[in-house]
């Protein structure tokens, strides 16, 4: 089945509600069109997640990972990062799965899958 992974890696407030949205838009229409869907959170928007930011931009992220999780949609980060950060046990509160970047983007790139960058 052809995967689709949305790949939010800058924190500028556009890239991160435009990124979760279109997961979001695409959830809505993979089953109907046999894709699967994935997101992963790196570097900046990953910080950005677990971190204590109340604006309109990160709370909408927030709430749009939220939604995407409770839809059954893999959402990932990068457990190097999340420990080095020390935000680790907040991200899996948020019921985000933690690996290592370098190994999922081997298997996206295995998998054939059509990353898109935000």
């Amino acid at each position: 089945m052809p995967k689709t992974v949305i790949h939010v890696f800058r924190d500028d407030d556009e890239s991160i509600v435009t990124g979760t949205r279109l997961a979001r838009r695409i959830q809505e229409v993979a089953a109907e069109n046999d894709v699967e869907l994935e997101v992963f959170c790196f570097g900046p928007a990953q910080r950005r997640l677990a971190a204590e930011d109340a604006s309109a931009a990160a709370t909408t992220y927030r709430r749009q990972i939220a939604e995407l999780i409770a839809a059954g949609v893999p959402v990932g980060a990068c457990v190097n990062a999340a420990r080095a950060d020390g935000t680790e046990a907040e991200l899996l509160r948020r019921g985000l799965s933690l690996s290592v970047a370098r190994d999922e983007f081997a298997r996206f790139t295995l998998e054939e899958a059509t990353v898109i960058t935000f």
